[in-house]
């Protein structure tokens, strides 16, 4: 083999279970139904479809879909090229797209028809046009015999028809990018994390062994998961699906979270898994009391609830144990760590408020503006270091070198780690509120405001205060019926918080904005708040 290629390619956690066991469901989407087979020889096409295209390791290719059976058969093709997935996030606009399928040097692009709703393929189409380096548009529609909606463009079904169902998977090396996964670009252009084969394995394993400890191999069955976070995310796409398919499990995909949706589809294909970001957990909460939902079917297959992608509220932790009796897994990471890099384990006891210990292979510590590790109990910025961090930005190697001085990833994360390891993320050093010379730090204000028997929701930010340069503002759900003021919830805060911390601004509003990955999007508050 050339150039340090081996066989470590992440689409071999697929041919893996399609070799032992083929006829095992692998995607579940509504009544359609994919053996590990299936969603092999269908992948296989796919790579088969791309070598035509010229296009193999070292090229990048974007995936533009929802959770639906195309993205995991054209994910592992793609890989199976040895070429690397760039994966786009199914809202953005065609300004977007565009600008992620330049910064990567997509060579081709497959996105899904869309709907009405979302019109995935007009958009990608606009982008497309205007990426001369961007050869390739492949539209998956559901209807197989559809004609592409589009000149210039092909339909996956016609680049794969005639295409043979085995391929031997390209032999990469374990530097080899594997995926570009982009920042969501709160500070400046989003940066594209390259994420290598090593990278990827590594946290797949580790994070499949943390879940041993509540599998149960007596009865030699599947588990389930369900996916309701977006694959085009490193939470849903790394701890959830290439997880699973490398364990051999089930996976139920659903396009869209609604409580409702979520909740039935657990109770009829009875899911084991299932991992949530803190305001999907909030919203099933808030269905089942105000429907009286029956959670007792759920509860009987539900064994590990999960939780990622922001800090999870203690009082939505306390009220879901409440509500089905299980103890909800917090973990921690970022695209540019594969992600997980920390998890309350099955063998300690969980802390509320802090999302548990470092994972096998990864250390983390909190360090002080001149990279000077803190105290124990004393506030740092996170930074983590091991096998799952990320080789660098794509082409940025000024931002690769600034985030990985030292040898370390630097998270930007503001957070705590006590005597026994345990990490507690406080806040994004860029969410904190510098009001007349302190330090202020929203999820610290936050956490105590969702106590409020009011209180349904609630996002801190700082505004614009000619005289203190911020103020402390909060953005309120009430619960259903609550009928608190302004004034009252200023003079609760009043006696919860230090006289500089607490808000003097609060809006009540019926929701607030939530993004493709179910976190509250301050950036879209900050943006009506100038």
């Amino acid at each position: 083999m050339e150039n340090g290629a081996t066989t470590l390619n992440l689409a071999k956690i697929l041919e893996h279970h399609a070799r032992l066991s083929p006829e095992k469901e692998a995607i579940v989407w509504n009544e359609m139904r994919f053996t590990y087979g299936q969603l092999n020889a269908l992948s296989n096409r796919v790579a088969n479809a791309l070598t035509e295209m010229n296009i193999g390791r070292g090229d990048k290719v974007a995936l533009s879909c929802p959770n639906l059976p195309f993205f995991p058969i054209v994910y592992y093709g793609i890989l199976k090229t040895g070429a690397a997935v760039v994966p786009l996030n199914v809202l953005f606009k065609p300004r977007e797209i565009a600008y992620h399928l330049a910064d990567s040097d997509a060579k081709a692009v497959f996105v899904f028809e869309g709907t009405p709703e979302l019109p995935l393929a007009r958009s990608v189409k606009e982008a497309f046009d205007q990426i001369e380096t961007c050869e390739h548009l492949i539209v998956m529609m559901i209807d197989p015999a559809a004609a592409a909606p589009f000149e210039n463009a092909s339909t996956l079904t016609e680049i794969t028809l005639k295409q043979p169902e085995t391929y031997e998977t390209a032999a990469t090396a374990p530097g080899d990018t594997c995926a570009i996964l982009y920042t969501s670009g709160t500070t400046g252009q989003p940066k594209g994390a390259e994420l290598t084969h090593l990278n990827l394995m590594t946290n797949i394993t580790t994070t499949y062994g943390i879940h041993l400890p509540v599998l149960d191999f007596t009865d030699c069955k599947q588990k389930t998961v369900l996916i309701t976070l977006p694959l085009f995310h490193t939470t849903g796409q790394t701890v959830q699906m290439n997880t699973q398919l490398y364990g051999g499990n089930r996976i139920v995909l659903l396009p869209r979270f609604e409580p409702r949706t979520t909740l039935e589809a657990m109770e009829k294909e009875n899911v084991n898994f299932w991992v949530g970001v803190p305001t999907m957990y909030w919203a099933i909460l808030k269905y089942v009391e105000e429907t009286g939902y029956d959670v007792s079917k759920v509860k009987e297959h539900l064994k590990v609830p999960s939780s990622g992608g922001a800090p999870m509220p203690v009082e939505v932790m306390k009220d879901f144990e409440r509500v089905f009796g299980l103890r909800i897994l917090e973990g921690y990471g970022l695209s540019e760590t594969s992600p997980l890099a920390c998890f309350n384990h099955f063998e300690k006891p969980s802390k509320p408020g802090t999302v548990g210990q470092p994972i096998f292979g990864v250390d983390v510590k909190c360090f002080d503006e001149n990279d000077r590790e803190v105290k124990r109990g004393e506030r740092g910025e996170v930074v983590i270091r091991g096998s799952n961090v990320m080789k660098g930005y794509y082409k940025r190697p000024e931002a690769t070198a600034e985030a990985l001085r030292g040898g370390w990833f630097h998270t930007g994360d503001v957070g705590i780690m006590d005597e026994e390891g345990y990490l507690a993320i406080v806040d994004r050093t860029k969410d904190m509120i510098l009001r007349g010379g302190y330090n202020i730090y929203p999820r610290e204000l936050e956490e105590v405001m969702m106590t409020h028997p009011s209180v349904s929701l609630c996002a801190v930010l700082g505004v614009f205060d000619e005289r203190l340069g911020e103020e402390v503002k909060a953005f309120v759900v009430r619960k259903q019926g609550a009928n608190l003021s302004e004034e009252e919830f200023i003079d609760w805060c009043r006696q919860q918080f230090a006289a500089n911390k607490y808000p003097r601004l609060v809006e009540f509003r019926d929701e607030l904005p939530i993004g493709g990955t179910g976190k509250i999007l301050k950036r879209a508050l900050r943006e009506e708040n100038k």
